[in-house]
Protein backbone atom coordinates (compact mmCIF):
# COMPACT_ATOMS: atom_id res chain seq x y z
CA UNK A 1 0.00 0.00 0.00
CA UNK A 2 1.34 3.56 -0.81
CA UNK A 3 1.18 6.15 1.39
CA UNK A 4 -1.33 9.09 0.25
CA UNK A 5 1.57 11.41 -0.01
CA UNK A 6 3.63 9.39 -2.70
CA UNK A 7 5.03 11.29 -5.70
CA UNK A 8 2.70 9.33 -8.08
CA UNK A 9 0.05 11.33 -6.66
CA UNK A 10 1.04 14.08 -7.83
CA UNK A 11 0.05 16.06 -11.13
CA UNK A 12 2.40 17.29 -13.58
CA UNK A 13 0.81 20.61 -13.22
CA UNK A 14 1.74 20.60 -9.31
CA UNK A 15 5.16 19.08 -10.51
CA UNK A 16 5.74 21.93 -12.10
CA UNK A 17 5.04 24.71 -9.75
CA UNK A 18 7.30 22.43 -7.57
CA UNK A 19 10.24 22.55 -9.72
CA UNK A 20 11.85 26.23 -8.66
CA UNK A 21 11.61 24.74 -4.86
CA UNK A 22 12.96 21.33 -5.74
CA UNK A 23 15.93 22.95 -7.57
CA UNK A 24 16.61 25.37 -4.45
CA UNK A 25 16.52 22.17 -2.24
CA UNK A 26 18.56 19.89 -4.35
CA UNK A 27 21.28 23.34 -4.28
CA UNK A 28 21.11 23.49 -0.52
CA UNK A 29 21.47 19.57 -0.18
CA UNK A 30 24.34 19.24 -2.21
CA UNK A 31 25.76 22.37 -0.60
CA UNK A 32 25.26 21.25 2.54
CA UNK A 33 27.60 18.00 2.28
CA UNK A 34 30.07 19.77 0.66
CA UNK A 35 30.26 22.13 3.90
CA UNK A 36 33.33 21.61 6.19
CA UNK A 37 31.31 24.27 8.00
CA UNK A 38 33.96 27.56 7.79
CA UNK A 39 32.49 29.10 10.53
CA UNK A 40 30.08 32.59 9.16
CA UNK A 41 27.94 31.63 6.45
CA UNK A 42 24.65 30.98 7.13
CA UNK A 43 23.92 27.81 4.39
CA UNK A 44 20.09 28.74 4.03
CA UNK A 45 20.56 32.73 3.86
CA UNK A 46 23.89 32.45 1.44
CA UNK A 47 22.28 29.83 -0.48
CA UNK A 48 19.13 31.74 -1.02
CA UNK A 49 21.17 34.43 -2.14
CA UNK A 50 24.30 33.29 -4.45
CA UNK A 51 22.92 29.90 -5.77
CA UNK A 52 19.96 31.52 -7.60
CA UNK A 53 21.59 30.89 -10.78
CA UNK A 54 22.96 34.87 -11.38
CA UNK A 55 25.80 36.71 -11.26
CA UNK A 56 26.09 40.08 -8.99
CA UNK A 57 27.24 42.96 -11.27
CA UNK A 58 28.55 45.95 -9.31
CA UNK A 59 29.61 48.77 -11.54
CA UNK A 60 31.98 51.84 -9.82
CA UNK A 61 33.05 55.14 -10.94
CA UNK A 62 36.94 54.64 -11.35
CA UNK A 63 39.68 57.59 -10.47
CA UNK A 64 42.57 55.68 -11.49
CA UNK A 65 46.01 57.06 -10.54
CA UNK A 66 48.32 56.92 -13.19
CA UNK A 67 51.45 58.16 -13.92
CA UNK A 68 51.28 60.70 -11.76
CA UNK A 69 47.76 62.08 -13.08
CA UNK A 70 43.96 61.17 -12.22
CA UNK A 71 42.26 58.92 -14.81
CA UNK A 72 38.28 58.54 -14.73
CA UNK A 73 37.25 55.37 -15.77
CA UNK A 74 35.18 52.08 -14.83
CA UNK A 75 35.54 49.10 -12.92
CA UNK A 76 33.45 46.29 -12.29
CA UNK A 77 33.03 43.17 -10.30
CA UNK A 78 31.44 40.40 -11.18
CA UNK A 79 30.82 38.28 -8.15
CA UNK A 80 29.34 34.23 -8.69
CA UNK A 81 29.46 31.04 -6.93
CA UNK A 82 30.75 27.90 -9.38
CA UNK A 83 32.54 24.52 -8.61
CA UNK A 84 35.45 24.76 -8.79
CA UNK A 85 38.08 21.28 -9.55
CA UNK A 86 40.81 20.80 -6.70
CA UNK A 87 42.93 18.76 -8.51
CA UNK A 88 43.05 20.88 -11.58
CA UNK A 89 42.24 24.60 -10.21
CA UNK A 90 39.40 25.08 -12.77
CA UNK A 91 35.78 25.40 -13.09
CA UNK A 92 34.05 21.90 -13.43
CA UNK A 93 32.20 21.72 -17.04
CA UNK A 94 30.37 18.72 -15.00
CA UNK A 95 30.49 18.63 -11.57
CA UNK A 96 27.77 15.86 -10.95
CA UNK A 97 30.47 13.22 -12.82
CA UNK A 98 33.70 14.71 -10.07
CA UNK A 99 31.64 14.99 -6.52
CA UNK A 100 34.86 14.15 -4.86
CA UNK A 101 36.99 16.65 -6.46
CA UNK A 102 34.14 19.59 -6.80
CA UNK A 103 34.35 22.56 -4.41
CA UNK A 104 32.14 25.79 -4.49
CA UNK A 105 33.78 28.47 -4.61
CA UNK A 106 33.01 32.38 -4.71
CA UNK A 107 34.38 34.13 -7.75
CA UNK A 108 35.11 37.26 -8.17
CA UNK A 109 36.16 39.26 -11.99
CA UNK A 110 37.13 42.25 -11.36
CA UNK A 111 38.29 44.88 -14.42
CA UNK A 112 39.14 48.70 -14.61
CA UNK A 113 39.32 50.54 -17.81
CA UNK A 114 40.62 53.77 -18.44
CA UNK A 115 42.95 55.92 -20.64
CA UNK A 116 46.09 57.58 -20.11
CA UNK A 117 46.64 60.07 -22.94
CA UNK A 118 46.37 58.11 -26.53
CA UNK A 119 45.57 54.92 -25.24
CA UNK A 120 43.83 52.82 -23.09
CA UNK A 121 44.66 50.66 -19.91
CA UNK A 122 42.19 46.82 -19.72
CA UNK A 123 43.05 45.09 -16.48
CA UNK A 124 41.50 41.97 -15.00
CA UNK A 125 41.91 40.32 -11.70
CA UNK A 126 40.07 36.65 -10.93
CA UNK A 127 40.23 35.12 -7.20
CA UNK A 128 38.54 32.24 -6.70
CA UNK A 129 37.88 31.52 -3.12
CA UNK A 130 36.28 28.27 -1.02
CA UNK A 131 32.87 29.08 0.46
CA UNK A 132 33.03 26.56 3.16
CA UNK A 133 36.80 25.35 3.61
CA UNK A 134 38.68 27.08 6.00
CA UNK A 135 41.89 27.32 2.75
CA UNK A 136 43.40 30.06 0.83
CA UNK A 137 42.06 31.17 -2.41
CA UNK A 138 43.20 27.96 -4.64
CA UNK A 139 43.96 30.41 -7.15
CA UNK A 140 44.16 33.92 -8.32
CA UNK A 141 44.83 35.54 -11.56
CA UNK A 142 45.68 38.88 -13.27
CA UNK A 143 46.42 40.72 -16.01
CA UNK A 144 47.23 44.06 -17.65
CA UNK A 145 47.23 44.91 -20.99
CA UNK A 146 48.02 48.52 -23.18
CA UNK A 147 49.25 49.49 -26.23
CA UNK A 148 53.06 48.56 -24.57
CA UNK A 149 52.14 44.90 -24.14
CA UNK A 150 50.46 42.62 -21.67
CA UNK A 151 51.61 41.47 -18.62
CA UNK A 152 50.16 37.55 -16.85
CA UNK A 153 50.60 36.75 -13.38
CA UNK A 154 48.94 32.99 -11.42
CA UNK A 155 48.88 32.23 -8.09
CA UNK A 156 48.37 28.45 -7.42
CA UNK A 157 47.84 27.60 -3.78
CA UNK A 158 49.34 23.80 -3.55
CA UNK A 159 51.38 22.10 -0.91
CA UNK A 160 51.26 25.18 1.67
CA UNK A 161 52.43 27.92 -0.25
CA UNK A 162 51.42 29.52 -3.95
CA UNK A 163 53.38 29.33 -6.81
CA UNK A 164 53.45 32.43 -8.70
CA UNK A 165 54.05 32.35 -12.11
CA UNK A 166 54.84 35.88 -13.85
CA UNK A 167 55.14 37.11 -17.53
CA UNK A 168 56.25 40.57 -18.97
CA UNK A 169 56.80 42.12 -22.23
CA UNK A 170 59.60 43.91 -19.97
CA UNK A 171 62.74 41.80 -20.14
CA UNK A 172 63.64 42.62 -16.28
CA UNK A 173 60.11 41.04 -15.00
CA UNK A 174 59.12 37.89 -17.32
CA UNK A 175 58.62 34.56 -16.96
CA UNK A 176 59.56 34.13 -13.41
CA UNK A 177 59.04 31.48 -11.18
CA UNK A 178 58.75 31.55 -7.22
CA UNK A 179 56.75 30.29 -4.23
CA UNK A 180 55.30 32.78 -1.87
CA UNK A 181 54.19 31.72 2.14
CA UNK A 182 51.23 33.96 2.63
CA UNK A 183 47.91 34.68 2.21
CA UNK A 184 46.68 36.89 -0.87
CA UNK A 185 45.11 40.52 0.06
CA UNK A 186 42.74 40.67 -3.18
CA UNK A 187 40.98 37.20 -1.48
CA UNK A 188 39.84 40.13 0.84
CA UNK A 189 37.15 41.04 -1.25
CA UNK A 190 35.62 37.66 -1.57
CA UNK A 191 35.97 36.89 1.90
CA UNK A 192 33.82 40.24 3.11
CA UNK A 193 30.93 38.50 0.59
CA UNK A 194 31.36 35.62 2.84
CA UNK A 195 31.41 37.12 6.19
CA UNK A 196 33.60 40.63 6.88
CA UNK A 197 34.46 38.45 10.68
CA UNK A 198 36.53 36.07 8.43
CA UNK A 199 38.84 38.74 7.68
CA UNK A 200 42.27 38.36 9.67
CA UNK A 201 42.89 41.17 12.18
CA UNK A 202 46.41 42.49 13.13
CA UNK A 203 49.84 41.82 11.30
CA UNK A 204 50.23 38.84 9.02
CA UNK A 205 51.88 38.82 5.62
CA UNK A 206 50.21 39.36 2.11
CA UNK A 207 50.78 39.47 -1.12
CA UNK A 208 50.27 43.17 -2.15
CA UNK A 209 47.55 43.36 -5.19
CA UNK A 210 48.60 41.88 -8.50
CA UNK A 211 47.31 44.47 -10.44
CA UNK A 212 49.27 46.92 -8.12
CA UNK A 213 52.33 44.96 -8.47
CA UNK A 214 52.34 45.12 -12.09
CA UNK A 215 51.81 49.38 -11.40
CA UNK A 216 54.26 49.87 -9.49
CA UNK A 217 56.52 46.85 -10.70
CA UNK A 218 57.33 46.02 -7.22
CA UNK A 219 59.11 42.48 -6.90
CA UNK A 220 56.30 39.76 -6.65
CA UNK A 221 56.70 38.28 -2.72
CA UNK A 222 55.36 38.59 0.94
CA UNK A 223 55.35 42.00 2.60
CA UNK A 224 54.33 42.85 6.40
CA UNK A 225 50.96 43.95 6.34
CA UNK A 226 48.44 45.40 8.89
CA UNK A 227 44.65 44.81 8.88
CA UNK A 228 42.18 46.71 11.19
CA UNK A 229 38.53 47.29 11.04
CA UNK A 230 36.22 50.66 11.57
CA UNK A 231 32.32 50.93 11.86
CA UNK A 232 31.93 53.98 9.47
CA UNK A 233 28.26 54.38 10.85
CA UNK A 234 24.80 53.38 8.75
CA UNK A 235 25.05 50.13 8.22
CA UNK A 236 28.90 50.46 7.22
CA UNK A 237 32.04 49.32 7.73
CA UNK A 238 35.80 49.39 6.09
CA UNK A 239 38.83 47.06 6.90
CA UNK A 240 41.93 48.86 6.15
CA UNK A 241 45.22 47.24 4.87
CA UNK A 242 48.51 48.84 5.45
CA UNK A 243 52.01 47.64 4.00
CA UNK A 244 54.31 50.44 5.40
CA UNK A 245 57.49 48.98 3.67
CA UNK A 246 56.27 49.49 0.27
CA UNK A 247 53.78 52.78 1.56
CA UNK A 248 50.79 51.00 0.24
CA UNK A 249 47.31 51.27 1.67
CA UNK A 250 43.99 50.02 0.80
CA UNK A 251 40.64 50.85 2.35
CA UNK A 252 37.27 48.79 1.35
CA UNK A 253 34.09 50.03 2.23
CA UNK A 254 31.00 47.54 2.57
CA UNK A 255 27.60 47.12 3.91
CA UNK A 256 27.86 45.64 7.50
CA UNK A 257 24.66 43.00 6.56
CA UNK A 258 24.47 40.20 4.33
CA UNK A 259 25.22 39.99 1.67
CA UNK A 260 27.99 42.64 2.61
CA UNK A 261 27.59 44.30 -1.05
CA UNK A 262 31.41 45.88 -1.73
CA UNK A 263 30.64 49.95 -1.86
CA UNK A 264 33.80 50.89 -2.54
CA UNK A 265 37.56 51.33 -2.27
CA UNK A 266 40.48 53.51 -1.53
CA UNK A 267 43.89 52.69 -3.13
CA UNK A 268 46.86 54.99 -1.85
CA UNK A 269 50.69 54.41 -2.59
CA UNK A 270 53.54 56.81 -1.15
CA UNK A 271 56.49 56.59 -3.27
CA UNK A 272 60.07 56.72 -1.99
CA UNK A 273 60.12 60.44 -3.19
CA UNK A 274 57.17 61.12 -0.76
CA UNK A 275 54.89 61.72 -3.60
CA UNK A 276 51.65 59.71 -3.25
CA UNK A 277 49.57 58.50 -5.76
CA UNK A 278 45.47 57.88 -5.18
CA UNK A 279 42.69 55.72 -6.57
CA UNK A 280 39.23 55.40 -6.01
CA UNK A 281 36.52 53.56 -6.67
CA UNK A 282 32.36 54.23 -5.62
CA UNK A 283 30.00 52.24 -6.63
CA UNK A 284 26.89 53.46 -8.58
CA UNK A 285 25.39 50.18 -10.07
CA UNK A 286 24.62 46.74 -9.32
CA UNK A 287 22.15 44.23 -10.92
CA UNK A 288 21.43 40.58 -10.19
CA UNK A 289 22.04 38.96 -14.01
CA UNK A 290 22.59 36.14 -15.97
CA UNK A 291 24.74 37.74 -18.13
CA UNK A 292 26.77 34.74 -19.65
CA UNK A 293 23.31 34.28 -21.42
CA UNK A 294 22.45 37.74 -22.80
CA UNK A 295 24.98 37.87 -25.38
CA UNK A 296 22.72 39.00 -28.22
CA UNK A 297 22.32 42.70 -29.51
CA UNK A 298 18.37 42.71 -27.80
CA UNK A 299 20.58 42.91 -24.64
CA UNK A 300 22.86 45.56 -24.90
CA UNK A 301 20.44 48.33 -23.22
CA UNK A 302 21.76 46.42 -20.31
CA UNK A 303 24.72 48.13 -20.07
CA UNK A 304 23.21 51.54 -20.39
CA UNK A 305 21.35 50.41 -17.07
CA UNK A 306 24.65 49.68 -15.43
CA UNK A 307 25.91 53.13 -16.28
CA UNK A 308 28.47 51.66 -18.76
Amino acid sequence: MKPSNSLSNLTPKTIKGLKPILALVILSFFAACSSSGREGVEEEQFANYWYQGKAEINVFDLQQSRYGEVRSGKAVMIFVTEDFSKSKQVKLDNPQDRPSDAQKVMKLNMTRDFVTGVYPYQTMLSVFTPVYEEVPSPKLTASVTEWCGQSFSQLNFKSGKYNAKLFSYFESEGDVESKIDAKAEEELFNLIRLNPDLVPMGNIKLIPSLIFQRFSHIPLKAEEATLSKKDLGSNQGEIEVIYSKIGRKISIRYQQFFPFEILGFTETWTKSDGKQEVTTATRTNMQMLEYWKQNEKVYEPLRKDLGL
